[in-house]
C-alpha cells in the first residue's frame, strides 16, 4: 500500500546492512546473515536491570552446513 508521509522524518542511523523502506515492497532480502550465542539474560538491555538466573547453559552445537543462504541476494 502506498505511504503518505506528512511531516518531517528523522533517521538518525542505518547500519551497513540496514534497510529503510517507504511505500510498497514485494520482497526485501537480507544481504548478510550472522549468528550469536548468549546465555540467560545475555541480551537484556535497559536501565536498572535486575535478573536472577540460577542455572544457565547455552548449546552452541551447530551441525548445519548453511543456516541462511544469502549468496543470491546481490
Amino acid at each position: 500500500m502506498p505511504s503518505l508521509i506528512v511531516g518531517p522524518v528523522t533517521i538518525s542511523s542505518v547500519a551497513a546492512d540496514g534497510i529503510v523502506n517507504f511505500g510498497d515492497a514485494l520482497v526485501i532480502n537480507p544481504k548478510s546473515a550472522s549468528k550469536s550465542y548468549a546465555g540467560a539474560g545475555g541480551g537484556n538491555t535497559g536501565n536498572f536491570l535486575q535478573t536472577g538466573t540460577l542455572i544457565s547453559a547455552t548449546n552452541t552445537l551447530d551441525t548445519d552446513a548453511f543456516d541462511s543462504n544469502v549468496a543470491g541476494n546481490a
